[in-house]
């Protein structure tokens, strides 16, 4: 077997597709075809089984699908040590909660563009739940993760830390001055909030649930921009994380209430799957994003 063959076999068993396979290999599908028949013919054994345009792996493919993900990454890992010098290249692929797109990572970014300018950056948007199966398949290269916090022994957490979450309300709200806000005084107000599958939205009603309380919600979407802007009209209150409005507590257009209910428990972590091999372009984000997050949040 070569790693031409387990990179065709791991390709197709991601997109379940042997004309899919060809066309993110670059290959004609006969070679793929021809790649897979030549491995089975080695091992002994059936990988695929193809029932009309249905594609799906046998047992003994499952089997083997762990075994040829551990040697491309090692495959990967000799090429990267040989060539330890090698300056940042091709692509990196970012999965990003839309709020962390408008917060932190703007930054990150824009020195990481300066200093490796020929690296393609490319967004993914996604949640919490988007990104266990985005890491896990090898969609993106690393999750930049702002909700609950994701814990599992097939992901290494690079940064970590605690997000700062915020109940904000426009100048001259009722609740403004009020010592301590608790889930039962904002029972009936309008509330603005993220989009369903958003974390701290659900950690929010969460909360809201054990005390009995509906919420009242007015507006969903899944712009920061756009949820500050109808708080700042009165249309509503809402929760964001406090850097996300710094801007705005500073110059009055927001006032924060002092919240006393239960802590919201959101993070923020930078995640990579541990069989992720670490590229040049991958490391250097990683190393970045440490140092610029460790001088933000000191």
């Amino acid at each position: 077997m070569d790693f031409k063959q387990l990179n065709a076999f791991v390709t197709i068993s991601k997109l379940h597709s042997f004309t899919g396979a060809a066309d993110t290999l670059g290959y004609a599908q006969s070679t793929i075809t021809n790649q897979i028949k030549l491995l089975e013919e080695e091992l002994g054994v059936k990988l695929f089984e193809r029932i009309g345009k249905n594609v799906t792996m046998t047992h003994e493919g499952k089997r083997l699908l762990p075994y040829a993900k551990q040697m491309i990454k090692l495959s990967h890992e000799i090429k990267n040590a040989a060539f330890s010098d090698e300056k940042p290249t091709g692509t990196l692929t970012i999965g990003a909660a839309e709020s962390l797109c408008v917060i932190r990572l703007p930054e990150i970014l824009k020195e990481y563009r300066k200093l490796y300018p020929e690296v393609e950056v490319s967004l993914k948007f996604g949640s919490c739940a988007d990104f266990r199966h985005y890491l896990k398949n090898n969609i993106i290269d690393v999750a930049f993760s702002l909700g609950t916090k994701i814990d599992s022994e097939d992901f290494i957490s690079e940064v970590e830390f605690d997000e700062e979450m915020v109940l904000l309300a426009y100048p001259g709200h009722r609740l403004i001055g009020k010592d301590k806000i608790f889930p039962k005084d904002i029972e009936n107000e309008p509330l603005i909030l993220t989009e369903m599958g958003c974390s701290y939205r659900a950690a929010f009603e969460n909360i809201l649930n054990e005390y009995n309380i509906k919420p009242n919600l007015v507006l969903e979407t899944g712009s920061v921009q756009a949820i500050k802007q109808f708080t700042m009209s009165g249309l509503g209150i809402t929760l964001l994380p406090k850097v996300a409005v710094k801007d705005e507590l500073e110059s009055g257009r927001m006032v924060a209430l002092n919240w006393a209910g239960p802590e919201f428990g959101i993070i923020s972590q930078i995640l990579y799957h541990k069989d992720k091999w670490i590229s040049p372009a991958l490391n250097a984000f990683l190393k970045l994003s440490k140092e610029i997050i460790g001088k933000n949040i000191q």
